[in-house]
């Protein structure tokens, strides 16, 4: 059997039984369950996670788990080196989860795990639950094969839909442990197609504040109220207008705006060209919805160094069927602003603050509240014997060459690990690609992507543990 067959059967029947049972756990990020400490779903999900890596064939393999006061815990996998290998791979992943966020299909649930057509539904299967199981299996086929690695430290946080506010204290803490890292990898990342190891260039950064708008200290009939007393929502519109332009979504504020460097630029006009606008298929767009964007390419640009508003939760608005002819007496929205990767998020949240907060219109209360601002990354240039590897774990994986491209989302990790660990090679890659619908309804894990991922994976330990430094 190939290592790729290998690996999906040793998926399948060890890891898919433990991956179901994780489904079922509410372990949701502290930002969505502030009582996520004693609900004590958190702690289940790391100790099931902990309970399975305890079985794995892997020698000399010490599983246990981290805590800090007041803080989300962390899963710590310690693998020593083969024999004759060196240097130290940092794995990661995370296992909080977003909410449900919708309703999700018929006969789908967030927290019920169904297989339909080599895809496993369910909320973290792919954001990130599959990240423990495919590297361990990883390492573990490695050892049985014959095959080296150096030594490897897998770290499973609990806290990353939060902008991972925890992560750093652990990391400080655990810095004798973790040691001086050569390579590290992030099996967090997404991907245009499932057909290739796709490998992330950029991560853009993230600020996420909520603003209050208030008007009255109650509601009143809007009869009376309406045309005298300005209404929280119009005055919403206004302070967003200071941010977004509302005719074309383009971010106004000069902080929170960069010009990518050229080389991304071609890198996006090749890419464009030989996927045939491969964004243009990516969404579950409605008939007749026009993309933002000029061409492929400027939609790969938009996706991954642009800035980008979104609203992603209101309050103190009623349903359409319970709404009634009330003037409200405020309004409450939480927006998700996306940054380009190489600008100073706490500067642009600064200055987000500032335009929302400044001379309130008609003299409203404004409210502004800013989490902590998850940092933009981009990535360093790879090693020659890394790009070798990436190149042939893709074809072994997946059977064409690696891709590469720049990722809207946002890993807080791979900024505090840059910043840490300066020297170090890093591999950002993953399995949510298009349909995963991370953060959103039917979450999905393509099986055969993890299938490719693993294989890859094992390619590039090997490589780490083999490569003259070169």
């Amino acid at each position: 059997m190939t290592t790729r067959a290998i690996l999906s059967e040793s998926f399948t029947t060890e890891a898919l039984p433990s991956l179901i049972d994780y489904v079922g756990i509410e372990c949701l990020s502290p930002a969505f369950d502030p009582s996520w400490e004693s609900k004590g779903a958190i702690d289940a999900a790391v100790e099931h996670l902990a309970t399975w890596a305890k079985t794995r064939a892997i020698q000399g393999i010490e599983v246990s788990v981290h805590r800090l006061p007041e803080r989300t815990p962390v899963l710590l996998v310690e693998i020593p080196a083969t024999p004759g290998a060196n240097g130290t791979t940092l794995i990661y992943g995370h296992l909080d989860k977003q909410p449900p966020l919708g309703s999700w299909s018929e006969g789908l649930d967030p927290f019920r795990a169904v297989f339909v057509d080599g895809l496993l539904y369910g909320r973290g299967t792919a954001d990130d639950g599959y990240s423990l199981y495919t590297s361990l299996l990883a390492i573990e086929a490695l050892e049985h094969e014959g095959r080296s690695h150096g030594r490897c430290v897998i770290l499973i946080e609990a806290s990353e839909e939060s902008g991972s506010p925890d992560l750093d204290a652990h990391l400080d803490a655990l810095s004798d442990r973790l040691g001086e890292l050569e390579l590290v990898i992030c099996l967090d990342s997404g991907a245009l197609d499932y057909e290739r190891l796709w490998v992330t260039t950029s991560l853009r950064g993230n600020l996420v504040a909520s603003i209050s708008i208030s008007v009255l200290e109650h509601g009143v009939h809007s009869g009376e109220a309406g045309g005298v007393v300005p209404s929280s929502f119009r005055i919403l519109r206004q302070l967003l207008d200071r941010v977004e332009d509302p005719n074309n979504g383009e971010i106004r504020l000069e902080a929170l705006q960069s010009q990518p460097p050229t080389h991304v630029l071609a890198a996006a006009a090749t890419l464009a060209s030989s996927l045939d606008d491969p964004l243009s298929r990516h969404f579950p767009t409605v008939d007749g919805l026009e993309l933002m964007g000029r061409d492929g390419a400027d939609r790969l640009i938009r996706q991954s160094w642009s800035a980008s508003l979104s609203i992603i939760g209101m309050d103190g608005i009623p349903s359409v069927a319970d709404g009634g002819n009330v003037l409200r007496a405020s309004t409450t929205a939480k927006l998700s602003l996306r940054i380009p990767p190489d600008i100073d998020a706490r500067a642009a949240g600064s200055a987000l603050v500032d335009a929302l907060r400044a001379a309130p219109p008609e003299g409203a209360h404004i409210e502004v509240t800013a989490e902590q601002p998850a940092q933009g990354w981009v990535a360093p240039e790879p090693a020659p014997w890394l790009v070798d590897a990436l190149d042939r774990g893709s074809r072994d994986g997946f059977g064409l060459p690696a891709g590469f491209l720049g990722e809207g989302g946002s890993i807080p990790f791979l900024a505090s690990l840059g910043q840490r660990f300066p020297a170090a090679q890093f591999v950002a890659t993953g399995v949510l690609g298009p349909g995963s619908n991370a953060h959103g309804p039917d979450e999905s894990l393509h099986l055969g992507a993890v299938a490719g991922v693993a294989t890859a994976l094992t390619t590039v330990l090997e490589a780490q543990a083999k490569h003259d430094g070169r």
